[in-house]
């Protein structure tokens, strides 16, 4: 009897296969996979190829993971490096040679003032367990409860961490306002707005009838990434930093995003200068792979043993990789070419919203850029944010070939988070293509009215 040979599949039809197999038996929770409908089978550096053989410019980065790109000669290697050694993966929180070389690598990147004096805890494989270990840290360490966070921020999805989001109700936290320049809470903006939004956060804690009790930390984001994008002013930092120094209030800074050089500086921190308590690490410190820590000042280690614990806290592959990549990216100097190459694209995408009104704003720090798209056909003085135009803009990218993502109060922000290994003729690419998927869309729904200020 003959055998007959199936048909090969289409990488179409396998794609499609895929994406709807998905869709039946995933959480209805997914989120990049809604608005990025594609199956990655290769990439290399800024490149993802999906399983349809098309080719993708990706500039969401596993959400700033992937400081070198995808797939690195020097994280691959380090990784097959550990492979191959025999070396044990799974070891808890036990001393390795490959843990201590991470930790020395990691302690050599950091401000010296804090390093100097510092230590470490490896937390869970993601960020948000960090933030909860540092707020359960600065909790111990001082005794107070009660914690101040800012509007617009986001520290991550589990309980503690979504209490200090900008999304959250939780009573317990007291809200602060947020400096910015583009939507002012207080209708100013520039040095003025952050003077204003300093003086509220010292009269909130100074004043004896405000309700707010000296709290057990204050937790910030140098930039904020899903609140749109929003770097803060550096003078208003070192405020933030004195405020708190003087009430000894500890200063948990979260650089989960915005570290590794993507600002254009190894941390940003380091832009203003100041040298927080607490500073809370993930995402491209392990190479690509799961890795979380914080990193404290030794006054506040005042934990009993197994005070914060957790099974996955020993990813030998993760420090590997994460050592890797830190020494990479300190050696080859990628925070300042991210710095150069950053300032860069925010000049040439000025020059773009200078030639159409529907981007409001462009603003960023290194290779941490956001896109304000906005409704002007309206007579407000700031005009509304559009997420419709901005998902139809990203729906376009993609069809470009090019991967961005979303962000920001309203969801209108479109985020360029490229690889710090980026070329001069890929950014020029990446720019092209946004240029062009917004030259080719249109909004198809009216626009939305004008929010109030945010505070």
């Amino acid at each position: 009897m003959a055998v007959t040979e199936s048909a090969p599949v289409a990488p179409t039809s396998r794609q499609e296969g895929i994406l709807r197999r998905q869709s039946l038996r995933e959480s209805a929770a997914r989120t990049y996979a809604r608005s990025l409908p594609i199956v990655p089978v290769r990439a290399r550096g800024l490149t993802i190829e999906g399983a349809d053989g098309r080719r993708y410019l990706d500039c969401l980065s596993g959400a700033g993971t992937l400081a070198l790109g995808h797939n690195h000669p020097v994280v691959l290697e380090a990784i097959k490096k550990v492979i191959d050694s025999g070396a044990p993966l799974h070891v808890l929180d036990l001393a390795t040679p490959v843990k201590d070389a991470f930790t020395t690598e990691l302690f050599t990147t950091l401000p010296s003032q804090l390093a100097d004096d510092a230590r470490i805890q490896f937390c869970g494989p993601a960020g948000t367990d960090a933030v909860e270990a540092a707020l359960k840290l600065v909790h111990s360490a001082t005794g107070r409860r009660g914690l101040l966070a800012f509007t617009g921020a986001y520290h991550g999805m589990t309980a503690g961490a979504l209490a200090a989001s900008g999304g959250a109700t939780d009573v317990r936290v007291t809200r602060l306002p947020f400096p910015q320049d583009y939507r002012c809470p207080f209708g100013v903006g520039g040095e003025r707005g952050a003077d204003i939004a300093a003086r509220w956060t010292e009269n909130l804690l100074d004043d004896p009838k405000s309700g707010v009790p000296t709290p057990a930390g204050m937790i910030l984001e140098p930039v904020q990434g899903e609140g749109g994008v929003i770097p803060a002013p550096d003078t208003w930092l070192r405020r933030m930093r004195a405020i708190t120094a003087d009430r000894s209030i500890p200063l948990i800074v979260d650089e989960v995003q915005t570290g590794v050089g993507r600002t254009g500086a190894f941390w940003a921190v380091e832009h203003s200068g100041i040298v927080p308590d607490v500073m809370v690490l993930s995402k491209a410190i392990g190479g690509s792979l799961p890795l979380a820590v914080i990193v404290y000042r030794s006054g506040l280690d005042v934990w009993e043993p197994g005070a914060h614990a957790g099974t996955f806290r020993g990813n030998q592959l993760a420090m590997a990789a994460g050592a890797a990549t830190l020494a990479y990216v300190r050696e080859n100097r990628l925070a300042e070419r991210a710095a150069t190459l950053g300032a860069r694209m925010l000049g040439q995408l000025q020059g773009l919203a200078a030639t159409d009104p529907r981007i409001g704003d462009v603003r960023g720090r290194g290779l941490m850029i956001g896109i304000e798209l906005v409704a002007p056909d309206t007579s407000a003085d700031v005009p509304p944010p559009d997420p419709a135009l901005a998902e139809a803009v990203q729906r376009a990218c993609l069809q470009r070939g090019l991967i961005v993502e979303l962000g920001g109060r309203h969801n209108a922000v479109v985020r360029l988070l490229p690889p710090l290994t980026l070329t001069d003729e890929q950014a020029t690419a990446v720019l092209d293509r946004f240029a062009d998927a917004l030259a080719g869309t249109t909004r198809t729904t009216p626009p939305p009215s004008a929010p109030g200020p945010s505070c």
